[in-house]
């Protein structure tokens, strides 16, 4: 059951002014404000620290063969409210999660014919704002169609970039995070979510999308000013069709949150749970059987065969022999797949699924099962009863590559049925995330993100991708990266093969366990590659959710040290790109008393070969430095315990 601790403090201040021009709030600490302005058009500023992040961006919601709300509007009537609650995850970088704003809620009136009337709420927290449209119900209408959202951002200045360019609607979102200047992209760019900016040397700001819900999926585009950006909502249907419009709206219905994270440091955006608290409270009654961990994934990327009983069963043994509870069967299992006769609730012919789920079972392990999303959408409701029937843990749903609102929508039937029938939720294929998991936390991870499968055809997973997605992709909620390749490559040895490589040393590698965020991790190897390795044991005590997270050190794109706390021990990690570093680490994090290390990193045999490792056991206290040399490409793991 999910525990909510809240004390909630309400100021109302009712009629601010009537056809006031300028409304504002500010944060708790009075850091972040949100101001609105009523003139020509509606528009809005944001500041940090006091200094201008955002001017003049365009607010407003265009109707289909309506004018737009943006114009000639009437103050009817503004409240702010300060709210101060505490909550308990389940899917956690926190034990607990701090949701503390002051929000403004602003209602406006049309002046002239026709008189409609519409709502915009703003949230100022500490680390960020966040702001939303409500269309309320009128009195001759029930419902109407979106043509397109007018909000843009239009930054005081030409600053730094790291976006992906998904280039059009129906993509995995699946793009490397290029550094630019703002001015550098393109009008043919269609950019993803998050975007993260460095504003100033001590401001840090993201741009993503909460509760995105019965709504489109945003997206970003440039305009005539170099510093502006648009909002552009996908318009695909499930069909693959273009919409005349962006989605159907049900009145009253209120749009998703555009965020705007804030931060003096990129790691401060990665502590965020902005997202999180952006989404309604949990509706499931019964969490007990949801579990977070590491879970075995059967030989599509180690060996790219087709999965047979025998094999099934080494993928289960290595989940048993390291404590992992769970084991994903990959594609294929079902039979061919995405064609009208697939058939999800029927096995391959080469498969005995009662005996495999019978070994399991004695092996004290679960069975997640994967999808392709149109063979389970024809018969979704008896395929997850019946996988409920088997003790299936989860299913991994593939291959959407579409967030218009009527996928959006599926999404979300998807997961609640799923936890009808207690089954987790791995999206791949996918959107990214937008906090939905706090309100169906049976929703543990998904792709939407290149990860460790794109080394089997490609060189584009390398370190430099891996120390930006932290401080990109990651902002929005758990990626399922798929991290644990064991046949490592130094830089200028890797080249794309069916028996799958990676880029970096084994402690980078290593790494990603700590500093990927995914609570049902899918470890990637071959058993084989797993055997006789000393490291593993690593990954028979990591873990997949924390108590508290802390970026110890970042720079995007170049490295990062994180620590993150389970219980009574600390896991600390870091990760460089291809450039050697030394990190002096401040240990000021740990509780008082003596501590015990034990670390894994890279050493004097790892310039040769990338598989190569150290181990040392030392004490340590909190007011010790750590200091730690990696490898071009490498990193370094450790655990901490009293």
């Amino acid at each position: 059951m999910l525990k909510l601790i809240s004390i909630v403090i309400s100021v109302f201040i009712a009629g601010l002014l009537a056809n006031a021009k300028e409304v504002s709030v500010k944060s708790p600490d009075g850091k972040s404000e949100f101001i609105l302005n009523v003139g020509d058009n509606l528009t809005y500023a944001v500041n940090f620290n006091g200094e201008g992040i955002i001017q003049n961006g365009r607010l407003g919601l265009k109707m289909v063969s309506a004018p737009a709300f943006c114009s000639s509007l009437e103050v009817v009537n503004s409240d702010i409210k300060e709210v101060d609650e505490t909550w308990q995850p389940m899917q956690k970088q926190h034990e607990y999660i701090h949701n503390h704003y002051n929000e403004l809620a602003v209602d406006f009136k049309e002046e002239k014919y026709p008189g409609r009337a519409f709502k915009i709420i703003a949230r100022a927290y500490n680390n960020g704002i966040a702001f939303r449209y409500i269309v309320p119900l009128g009195a001759d209408r029930q419902k109407c169609n979106l043509e397109k959202e007018l909000t843009t951002f239009n930054f005081t200045s030409d600053v730094t970039c790291w976006v992906a360019d998904y280039k059009s609607f129906a993509s995995h979102q699946e793009e490397p995070f290029n550094k630019n200047m703002l001015s550098e992209l393109t009008p043919d760019g269609l950019y993803g979510l998050p975007m993260t900016l460095k504003v100033a040397e001590d401001c840090y700001a993201a741009i993503t999308e909460a509760h995105l819900d019965k709504w489109s999926g945003m997206y970003l585009k440039t305009t005539k000013n170099e510093t502006e950006l648009r909002t552009e909502l996908s318009n695909i249907k499930n069909d693959g069709t273009e919409d005349k419009f962006v989605c159907k709206l049900e009145l009253p219905h209120q749009s998703p949150w555009r965020v705007i994270m804030l931060g003096k440091t990129p790691g401060d955006l990665v502590e965020s749970e902005i997202v999180m608290n952006l989404n309604p409270p949990c509706k499931l009654e019964d969490t007990s059987w949801i579990k977070p961990g590491l879970c075995a994934w059967d030989s599509w990327w180690s060996r790219g065969v087709v999965m047979e009983n025998e094999e099934i069963k080494k993928y289960i043994d290595l989940a048993s022999e390291n404590e992992f509870p769970y084991m994903l069967i990959d594609w294929q299992w079902y039979g061919m797949y995405n064609k009208p006769e697939a058939d999800v609730t029927t096995v391959a012919d080469q498969l005995d699924m009662p005996m495999i789920i019978d070994y399991a079972k004695q092996k004290n392990v679960k069975l997640w099962l994967w999808l392709y999303w149109t063979d389970v959408t024809r018969n979704m409701e008896k395929a997850f009863q019946l996988y409920e029937s088997w003790g299936i843990a989860g299913v991994k749903i593939d291959f959407m590559a579409l967030d218009g609102a009527e996928m959006v929508e599926w999404y979300h039937n998807t997961v609640k049925l799923a936890a009808k029938h207690h089954l987790m939720v791995n999206f791949h294929g996918a959107y990214k995330p937008t906090g939905f998991r706090r309100t169906y936390p049976n929703l543990m991870t998904r792709e939407g993100v290149l990860g460790n499968e794109y080394n089997k055809w490609s060189y584009m997973v390398t370190p430099e991708h891996n120390v930006t997605l932290p401080f990109t992709r990651m902002l929005a909620g758990p990626m399922d990266y798929t991290p644990g390749g064991f046949r490592n490559s130094l830089k200028g040895e890797f080249k794309p093969q069916i028996n799958t490589r990676v880029m970096g040393t084994r402690c980078h590698e290593l790494a990603k366990f700590v500093v990927f965020d995914s609570p049902i991790t899918t470890v990637c190897d071959h058993p084989e590659n797993y055997s006789d390795q000393q490291c593993v044991d690593f990954l028979q005590q990591v873990k997949t959710v924390w108590d508290d997270t802390r970026v110890l050190k970042g720079k995007i794109g170049e490295y990062i040290v994180m620590a993150r706390k389970s219980r009574d021990q600390w896991f600390i990690a870091g990760m460089t790109n291809s450039d050697g570093r030394t990190f002096d680490i401040d240990l000021g994090f740990l509780p008082d008393g003596i501590n015990n290390l034990r670390i894994y990193r890279d050493c004097e045999a790892t310039k040769k070969d990338a598989t190569k490792l150290e181990f040392e056991e030392m004490k340590i206290e909190s007011k010790d430095h750590l200091s730690i040399t990696c490898a071009p490409g490498g990193g370094f793991v450790g655990i901490i315990s009293k």
